[in-house]
Formats: C-alpha cells, sequence, structure tokens
C-alpha cells in the first residue's frame, strides 16, 4: 500500500489557480520531495494533503484514509512541520514537547519528549525557550514537535529556509536520520535543488501549479541524456550545451569560437543536475 495517493487535486484562489490537477503517490518508507520555485503550489499542496486546506477537486488518501471531508484520522497519524511556527513564549523546549504529546493522548510524554530531543540532537536545549535557540535549532525543535507522537508520515515544508549553510546540513542529517533510522515515510517541499538530490528517493519537480516530472533524482538526470553539461559566455550571451563527449564538445566550442573570432568566457564542464532538468522542462533557469 502507499502511504499517499493524489488524483486531480486542484486549487483555485479566484482566478488564480494555485494547484492545477496533479496526481502522485508515495511509497510507504519513502523520502519523497516537491521540488519548484517559489510560488509553484508546493505549499498548498502539501496543505491540502495535511487536511489544513480543502481542495476544490481531486482525492486524497493517506495511509489508506481519505483525507476529506473529515481530515482528523488522518491529523493523528502524521507529523507537521510548518514554513513557520509559533509557539508559547514560557515553555521550554521539554514542556512543550510533553504538552504536544498530551494532545495527542500519548502514553509517557516524558519518555517522549526525551526521544524526539534525542533524535533531532536537542538533549542539551531541553530546559531552553524556543526564542533563545538559533534558527537552525528552532526548526530542529519544530520537526521534533511534529515527531513526538511517533507518526508514520513526516511532513516537512522547506525545513531549511532561510538556515545558513552549516545550519542546512546538519538539519539534513536529522531528515537522514528520521527517514533511514526511524523508518519514517518523508515529504518535503523545497526550492534547493541539492537538498532535493541528496535527501529524496524520487523527486517531483512543479512549476506553475503543475507536476512537470516526476523520478528519481538519477532518473531524472539521465532523461537529458547526456554526461556532461558544457556553459560558456560569449559576446552573443550565455550557452549550455548537453554532450555524451566532453571534451569534444569543448573542442568545438573553442574552434567555432577561434573561426568566428569571438573570445569565449568562463567556460566550465560539469556534470548535469536537477537544475539542468529543469531547464530542460520549461526553458528557464531555476531560481531558488
Amino acid at each position: 500500500m502507499d502511504a499517499i495517493q493524489v488524483q486531480g487535486l486542484t486549487k483555485r484562489y479566484g482566478d488564480h489557480v494555485a494547484v492545477d490537477g496533479i496526481s502522485f503517490s508515495v511509497h510507504q518508507g519513502e523520502a519523497f520531495g516537491i521540488l519548484g520555485p517559489n510560488g509553484a503550489g508546493k505549499t498548498t499542496t502539501l496543505e491540502m494533503i495535511e487536511g489544513l486546506r480543502k481542495p476544490d477537486a481531486g482525492d486524497i488518501e493517506v495511509l489508506g484514509m481519505p483525507v476529506w471531508p473529515d481530515p482528523m484520522p488522518v491529523q493523528a497519524r502524521i507529523g507537521v512541520q510548518l514554513q513557520s511556527t509559533a509557539l508559547f513564549d514560557r515553555l521550554s523546549a521539554r514542556e512543550l514537547l510533553e504538552l504536544f504529546a498530551r494532545f495527542y493522548a500519548s502514553e509517557d510524554p516524558a519518555g517522549r519528549a526525551r526521544r524526539a530531543l534525542g533524535m533531532v540532537g536537542l538533549e542539551a536545549k531541553q530546559d531552553d525557550y524556543a526564542a533563545r535557540m538559533s534558527g537552525g535549532q528552532q526548526q530542529r525543535l519544530a520537526i521534533a514537535l511534529a515527531l513526538v507522537h511517533d507518526p508514520d508520515v513526516v511532513f516537512l515544508d522547506e525545513p531549511t529556509t532561510g538556515l545558513d549553510p552549516q545550519a542546512r546540513r546538519n538539519l539534513w542529517e536529522v531528515i537522514r536520520t528520521i527517514h533511514d533510522e526511524a523508518g519514517k515515510t518523508v515529504v518535503l517541499t523545497t526550492h534547493y535543488l541539492e537538498e532535493a538530490e541528496l535527501l529524496c528517493d524520487r523527486v517531483a519537480i512543479m512549476d506553475e501549479a503543475r507536476i512537470v516530472a516526476l523520478d528519481t533524482p538519477a532518473g531524472l538526470i539521465a532523461s537529458l541524456n547526456a554526461d556532461a553539461r558544457v556553459a560558456y559566455t560569449d559576446e552573443q550571451g550565455e550557452h549550455v550545451l548537453y554532450a555524451h563527449d566532453a571534451q569534444a564538445a569543448v573542442l568545438e566550442v573553442l574552434e567555432s569560437a577561434r573561426a568566428a573570432g569571438r573570445p569565449v568566457e568562463g567556460l566550465s564542464v560539469k556534470g548535469p543536475s536537477l537544475e539542468d532538468v529543469f531547464l530542460n522542462l520549461t526553458g528557464r533557469e531555476f531560481r531558488e
């Protein structure tokens, strides 16, 4: 059984279509990413699956249960980290976690709080208020709150946005722990290409309210049918070529430029990435 099944999911706000009839499934135990630029419809999609925003059309099942019209049975079995989290000012991290465990009528809320703190590496901060924590620590606390009732599926909405590079990498390790060691099904949205490529078993690329591609990161990159990306600049602008033989492609670029009397600048050769997949699908560069 798939952990999540989505069919024909649609959401409109007046004349604006935020999500346009998308369909996909998420396997149990999978780390599934929804990748796209800001405004692509990622968060709206997650909120409808989580039972926080009612769709205009389409069907959603989570763990074999329909989310709508009554999302509460599903919400009892999922954990959600939102883009922004408002917490009580005068409760410590441990107290917040124990409170959230009680919301789910969990047995041994103190024990669940300890386990959640350990999973995200915040044991040393258990007596601190959220306001005294760094941005990365606050995000880890938000994830701990999503985990405290031991959910079957965990939703992470752009968990590393606004963090410095080191804090982002620390949080990646937390997400890997949730997926690899705890065995949770993880669904995350991101506008970071590297994040999707490193953390996700499969990735759905969203653009302008639709899913334009869905595969493993390696499968998406292989769809370019190229082993190398050759980029350079000349007086006519920026150019990107995809080639099987990088050396032959570079020689051709240089010989053509010399024959035309045009200097070549910024010549680079690297393997193709998800950014190239997005460019190939949409005709424009990915803007994080």
